[in-house]
């Protein structure tokens, strides 16, 4: 019977593991499939539109279930807060992440997204959600990863250097057609611009995740708030299409590569990933889920030279050490941060404890007025016993009374 429970215990602790890598394997999928898609003419405005058509559909269901009690009453004021959240989300979002996508290649759109962290922390200073103190280390990794951050994205949207060959892509690279000079020109002309896209949808996200932590506090259900979310996206990527896309061609979708992106982009990154994390970050915390996000790069990477023949430049690679480093400064900052706020709540005295005699008896429960609750506090840091005479404490109680 102990190995049993030493076994399910195990399984217990490796479960968040397992389902983080999993879902990195989730999202690298979505990157290759999507980029396969926008490379045989698909319309980045309309895969939003049905990405999100199908991310409705799949978590409207668990939301009208499960928050049934739970919903808040609407209020104007949520509901221009949803409003804004889909228009940075669904629509400048994506639509950024897309096009940048289909400029440069799916590897280089991940390491980007890698940013995320890091444009959220300078964004919550700037809101005043986060406090800098430079005394402290932790302040420190998470301003020196910022900027080590914003340094590999500059390296990597600038300069490209020369092409890495795989052991598995040498063969092709070098067999394959080589392209002139205006090629090259036209090449590197895009991948600036699908750069700077890649930099605005992560600011975008990033700004989500500012205004969504807000909101939650008015409209404590996340499943309707994500539904509404991605409803009232899908309705502005709509509006969004027809005016950018004047074809009607545009919209038919078959059985085929576009329908499998959408659908994929809709349920898998959209719908399961949003409850996937939200499970592990009840149970190890937000850190620890962001934690996995470079392990999507490299199976990008490793699927994108496999499936796509995708060329790897060392400004990528230089550019993705610099941005992992400071996504893990980032992130040990934060870390520690969270362990010091454990710390305080663990050394807060309450303010009834237990009165005890002079054998060491416990007699009665008393509260602690403020001159008793900071000599408590002295003596826990002294590591001496929090102890209140009773008999002081009765006296005085008759008096009051």
């Amino acid at each position: 019977m102990a190995v049993v429970g030493e076994g399910e215990s195990l399984m217990q602790r490796c479960k968040p593991y397992v389902a983080m890598i999993s879902l990195q394997f989730g999202y690298a999928g979505m990157n290759v499939i999507t980029k396969v898609s926008l490379n045989h003419g698909m319309s980045h405005y309309v895969l939003v539109v049905y990405r999100h058509a199908f991310a409705t559909l799949s978590i409207a269901p668990f939301a009208l279930a499960l928050e049934r009690k739970t919903r808040p009453r609407m209020t104007p004021w949520v509901f221009l807060q949803i409003f804004v959240l889909a228009l940075l989300g669904p629509v400048i979002d994506q639509n950024f992440y897309y096009a940048g996508l289909k400029f440069t290649s799916p590897t280089f759109s991940c390491a980007m997204s890698n940013m995320l962290p890091a444009m959220t922390f300078v964004m919550a200073v700037i809101f005043r959600m986060e406090k800098v103190n430079l005394k402290k280390a932790r302040c420190v990794a998470k301003v020196v990863g910022t900027l080590v951050t914003v340094a590999g994205a500059m390296l990597m949207t600038l300069y490209k250097g020369r092409v890495v060959d795989m052991v598995w892509t040498k063969h092709m690279h070098l067999h394959g057609p080589q392209p002139d000079a205006a090629a090259a020109a036209a090449a590197n002309k895009d991948w600036l611009t699908g750069s700077i896209f890649l930099i605005i949808a992560t600011l975008a996200w990033a700004s989500v995740f500012i205004l969504q932590a807000a909101t939650l506090k008015r409209y404590d259900a996340p499943l309707t708030l994500t539904t509404l979310i991605c409803f009232v996206g899908t309705l502005q990527a709509i509006v969004v299409t027809l005016v950018m896309e004047r074809s009607v061609s545009v919209w038919r979708i078959g059985f085929d590569m576009n329908l499998l992106a959408a659908a994929y982009a809709g349920i898998v990154t959209s719908s399961i990933a949003y409850y996937v994390q939200g499970l592990v970050m009840q149970i190890r915390g937000p850190v620890f889920a962001s934690a996995f996000s470079p392990l999507m790069m490299i199976i990008v990477a490793i699927m994108g030279s496999f499936i796509l023949a995708e060329k790897i430049y060392l400004g990528g690679i230089l550019g993705s050490v610099l941005i992992v480093a400071g996504l893990y400064s980032v992130l040990w900052g934060k870390h520690k941060e969270s362990l010091e706020k454990k710390e305080a709540e663990a050394m807060e005295i309450p303010v009834a404890v237990k009165a005890i005699d002079g054998n060491g008896g416990i007699m009665e429960i008393v509260e602690l007025d403020e001159v008793q609750l900071e000599k408590a506090q002295a003596n826990a840091k002294a590591g001496a016993a929090t102890t209140v005479p009773v008999e002081e404490d009765r006296m005085r109680g008759k008096d009051e009374a």
